[in-house]
């Protein structure tokens, strides 16, 4: 049997199609004329104003923070559960992170400890959907709005995912979305920056050129010292033939987690993705956490898997685990990524996959019970 792989795109014959017109055609002055399409359709679905291709997420989230002046002096609360790359561009402008706890049902940033650590000098809340789960948007969105912050949404991966009926990404300052070769909708690498903020907008779209103000008319001048951040336009092509797809790649991937809950959360002691009333998960990473009396460690969850030749991947550590930050009281972070895997998802898994990798989980919690 094939290893069963953790993630992999879905590419047909319409981004193949729609990437080779890219190539042949689109250079002179058709060469943004797919990334102009993907961004303004990309807006349209998740109901924002605006939207910014970019060359990755985390470009994305250091233009957005440096459009709204985050600097030296600042400070930015986020999740401890995170990837660095939801922390590096606080740390790149200079501003300080301010690392809190998660909810143990969802992993996401937990709205009390947000509350306790909002201080003077406090400037932003990154709330990251994680897995695709989602943040608590009502509670984060009443904090921001009573101490005048910034609400930021990192929604890399969450695409597909409404609080409410709004799409992630749709509902704080700004959002930012990965289009990295893992997540739902791939164009190899890049990501989107999306807002309703015109005058953000406008700051970011020059940061995002390198400083030229788009009303600027002298040619090769810039206003500002700004960044090399955008996409190309053949990333973007795959972009438009992926997001054509949309609601098939968000289906299957909701689907999938679907089939994993149906059968895992039989089990005592196992808990997953939840999703609760008037939300709908992104499913981008189906996550199974083992309650700790099971004694099912992160280590021997990674051997059995790889034994069965399926992958998984480790639950995220926190950030203040890591050698470039301090460390701070964050013990749900600290607890949870020892006794959770994340399983394999990808469009064209079977029902053979799944079976494969719940195996895997059935059999391990039978030893373990």
């Amino acid at each position: 049997m094939a290893r069963v792989a953790y993630t992999r795109p879905s590419i047909t014959e319409v981004e193949v199609k729609l990437v080779e017109d890219a190539a042949r055609t689109g250079w002179g002055a058709k060469c943004y004329d797919y990334i102009h399409r993907f961004e303004a359709e990309f807006a349209a679905y998740v109901g924002t104003e605006f939207a910014i291709a970019t060359s990755s997420c985390t470009g994305a989230m250091e233009m957005g923070l440096a459009g709204l002046g985050v600097g030296p002096g600042d400070e930015v609360i986020l999740a401890d559960t995170n990837w660095i790359a939801t922390v590096a561009p606080v740390m790149h402008l200079g501003a300080t992170p301010v690392f809190v706890d998660i909810l143990p049902d969802s992993w996401c940033l937990d709205p009390d400890h947000v509350a306790a650590a909002i201080t003077r000098r406090t400037k932003a809340i990154i709330a990251t959907h994680l897995y695709g789960n989602l943040c608590d948007m009502d509670a984060l969105g009443a904090l921001a709005e009573s101490h005048g912050l910034a609400l930021i949404e990192d929604a890399a991966e969450a695409l597909g995912a409404r609080w409410q009926g709004a799409h992630a990404g749709s509902m704080g300052t700004f959002g930012t979305f990965s289009f990295h070769g893992t997540k739902t909708l791939t164009t190899g690498e890049g990501g989107m920056f999306v807002t309703n903020d015109t005058a953000l907008f406008d700051r970011v779209t020059t940061l995002s050129n390198h400083g030229r103000d788009r009303a600027q008319d002298k040619q090769f001048w810039a206003d500002v010292v700004g960044y090399k951040f955008k996409m190309s336009n053949i990333q973007a092509a795959l972009g438009c033939g992926q997001l054509s797809r949309i609601d098939t790649l968000t289906a299957r991937k909701h689907a999938i987690l679907s089939a994993y809950k149906a059968r895992l959360l039989r089990l005592d002691g196992v808990s997953m993705n939840p999703e609760p009333t008037n939300t709908r998960n992104g499913a981008w990473m189906p996550t199974a956490v083992f309650d700790a009396r099971l004694g099912l460690t992160r280590e021997r969850l990674q051997e059995a898997f790889d034994a069965a030749d399926v992958d998984a991947r480790v639950f995220f550590y926190p950030l203040s685990e890591q050698p470039m930050f301090e460390p701070c009281d964050t013990p749900l972070s600290h607890d949870i990524c020892t006794r959770a895997i994340n399983l394999p998802s990808y469009h064209d898994m079977t029902d053979e996959d799944i079976d494969r990798v719940c195996c895997v989980v059935e059999n391990l919690h039978g030893r373990a019970t």
